[in-house]
């Protein structure tokens, strides 16, 4: 790739998909077909061309739902319309997993194959796609999926050149790949459907098996959405009493304040989410003031509930008090962490929750913009979320003086993800928005100074926002008597794998691991628990004889694990754990952004590593193996720039020694 534009053409269609996301060019030098006498005197371009990078990954995303892929021609007229050199460019297309620069059928099934999936049949649902299919497509550039007994890209999938060199490929049949979390694990083995074209289709499909997976792939099958009906009421003129089909499980202990609105109240009509204490939040906020918001926040002891437990109320502050401006609330539901979906179950089902509490946030921080940053996994949530942003601006909800509070102008933007675990890194999730690869920042400078553009930022993911509701309405002090003294509060977790009702619940602070499982109805499969994932990917396993484990951020750091997001994902006894582990090394080596070298390599080296062990082909003994997997993971933890790598050797270790997995 050179820093030149390209010879290749962009098709009518490709220019129009490109056209209808960044807007129509406007000179000849900008993409236009034909030149105007204005631009003969006229140039347009420098610092206001310049500003318009940030619209390069939507550009992108553009090409690949109208032809399914990302041609030379279509790069090019994007290259060209936001002035971006190729060779830069083609490192942004080739980093997001879910955008391809190699020809592909419009329709392509994205198969999970990761951890909640896995215990539930996904690797077998491969190898029946292998057999019957061919080879997954490969992701990247010539990588294949790993398997020896079936070729990287499906048969079906190739493409050929006509006598102009133009790319043709066969659209009669589909092409299926392996894909990381999809946060479906509750309906596990869960795909994700996408057909590229003029109406884009993207579908979550779960409990997927063999012949429904051919059915798609042949296009004899309706990909019906599992998650259409998501707090969807059953009757158009539902009321908030109203019980609604809903198809993800959800339970609590004691009264919710999370989900209460998770399937009794329509997630499409902002008159119902107003029927009941919608918008109330945002008003008793205004008679507070931003001080006063930010001080019912301290007293809540509201921590971040993605993982790092920051303090919400001193971020806020600190926003607040930087005089520079404009200044950005920005919502992570990037939820890519394995068995985590409590973010979707909101998004899909409470999406004016979301908007209210932003608002707040803004209000209080003095932000006059926010973006929604959702993984390109979720496009129900993404759609459910842009509706009811149009709703709130049509009713003065969001836009020009807020609730007609004169001064108070707020507005939000939708920002898709494209498959980057990364991207939820809240210092990569602002390379992304802008336009570049999402490689995380060195802090300091931390977010809340030099953030988004430059300028002070919020970042909260989804679980954190929607707590501000409750606490504004009810007060701090009533919030932080839920739970424990140093763990204020519900949490939300998202249970997966062999239990009887995989889902989200919501529980006080303290609940014991146990009684969370017994919550979801207990062990499934075998009905004999051989260990739980909790924290995810980047968490640590338990034991069966630990499920008195008290789920708090102070009880489980003493006990050496980690909450995380959220995560817990039952394995009982008939799962080859070997297997898991090797899965989410994996997971790691592919989602490492490969910025800093003690992640790129060290990923790699761990995964080789644990191959060695599991396949009995150490180099020296099995002791010699885990002393280097040990020494992988100090120079991981210790070097690393971001969450990613310091997590990476996490779960491997746990395994070690708290499973004893690999007895030396």
């Amino acid at each position: 790739m050179d820093i030149k534009l390209l010879d290749a053409e962009a098709t009518p269609a490709e220019r129009a998909a490109v056209d209808a996301r960044i807007g129509a060019p406007m000179a000849s030098w900008d993409g236009a077909l034909a030149r105007n006498s204005r631009e003969l005197h006229v140039a347009f371009g420098g610092k206001s061309q310049r500003d318009r990078r940030h619209l390069l990954l939507p550009a992108l995303q553009a090409l690949q739902e109208r032809v399914g892929w990302i041609s030379e021609g279509g790069f090019n007229y994007v290259c060209e319309r936001l002035t971006v050199p190729p060779a830069d460019a083609w490192g942004v297309a080739t980093f997001y997993m879910m955008l391809s620069t190699q020809p592909r059928p419009r329709r392509v099934l994205h198969v999970c194959d990761d951890i909640a999936c896995r215990a539930k049949g996904a690797k077998r649902l491969c190898d029946d796609l292998r057999a019957q299919h061919g080879g997954p497509l490969p992701h990247g550039i010539g990588k294949g999926d790993g398997h020896a007994n079936a070729p990287a890209m499906s048969p079906h999938a190739m493409a050929r050149k006509d006598a102009q060199g133009r790319i043709i490929i066969d659209d009669s049949h589909g092409a299926w790949t392996t894909s990381p979390c999809l946060g479906l694990c509750d309906v596990a083995p869960a795909a994700l459907y996408i057909e590229a074209g003029a109406t884009p289709i993207e579908r979550s499909v779960g409990s997927v098996d063999a012949e429904f997976a051919m059915g798609l792939l042949g296009g004899g099958a309706e990909p019906d959405d599992v998650l259409v009906n998501v707090g969807a009421p059953m009757e158009p003129q539902a009321t908030r009493s109203t019980q609604a089909k809903f198809d993800t499980v959800t339970g609590c202990l004691g009264e919710p304040r999370l989900l209460k609105r998770i399937g009794t109240v329509d997630p499409t009509s902002i008159t119902d989410y107003q029927m009941g204490d919608g918008y109330e939040a945002l008003a008793k906020a205004f008679e507070l003031g931003p001080e006063g918001v930010i001080a019912e926040l301290n007293a809540a002891k509201l921590l971040g509930r993605g993982g790092a437990a920051f303090p919400t109320g001193r971020k806020w502050d600190a926003v607040r008090q930087q005089e520079s401006t404009p200044k950005y609330i920005i919502c992570n539901a990037d939820e890519s962490e394995p068995g985590t979906f409590k973010d979707r179950v909101l998004l899909t089902g409470d999406p004016f929750a979301i908007i209210e509490a932003m608002t707040i946030g803004a209000f209080a921080a003095g932000c006059t913009r926010g973006y929604v940053y959702i993984r390109g996994e979720y496009p129900l949530g993404a759609r459910r979320l842009q509706g009811a942003i149009e709703q709130a601006r049509k009713t003065g909800l969001l836009g020009k003086s807020v609730m007609k509070r004169a001064g108070f102008d707020f507005d939000i933007e939708i920002r898709r993800g494209a498959g980057a675990y990364i991207c939820g890194e809240e210092t990569a999730i602002f390379e992304s928005i802008e336009g570049r690869r999402g490689e995380p920042r060195n802090k300091p400078p931390f977010p809340v100074q030099h953030g988004l553009f430059g300028k002070p930022t919020i970042v909260n993911n989804v679980e954190t926002l929607v707590n501000v509701l409750p606490i504004i309405l009810g007060g701090g002090a009533a919030a932080a008597r839920i739970g424990t003294a140093q763990s204020a509060g519900t949490r939300l977790f998202c249970l997966s794998g062999h239990v009887a009702r995989p889902g989200v619940y919501e529980v006080p602070m303290g609940t014991t691991l146990g009684q969370l499982i017994e919550l979801a109805g207990g062990v499934a499969g075998s009905g004999k628990l051989q260990c739980a994932l909790l924290g995810g990917a980047a968490g640590a396993f338990v034991r069966p004889d630990e499920m008195d484990l008290k789920l708090t951020h102070e009880d489980t750091r003493a006990a050496g694990v980690t909450l995380g997001s959220g995560v817990v994902v039952a394995f009982d006894d008939t799962v080859d754990m070997h297997d898991v582990l090797l899965r989410i090394t994996q997971f790691f080596r592919d989602e490492s952004c490969g910025q800093c070298v003690p992640c790129r390599v060290g990923t790699v080296r761990q995964q080789e590593s644990l191959h060695r062990i599991v396949t009995k082909q150490p180099i020296g003994s099995v002791k010699d193996e885990l002393a280097l997997l040990g020494e992988i993971g100090a120079a991981m933890k210790d070097g690393s720039i971001c969450g990613l790598g310091q997590t990476a050797y996490a779960a491997v270790e746990s395994a070690i020694k708290r499973l004893n997995l690999y007895p030396a």
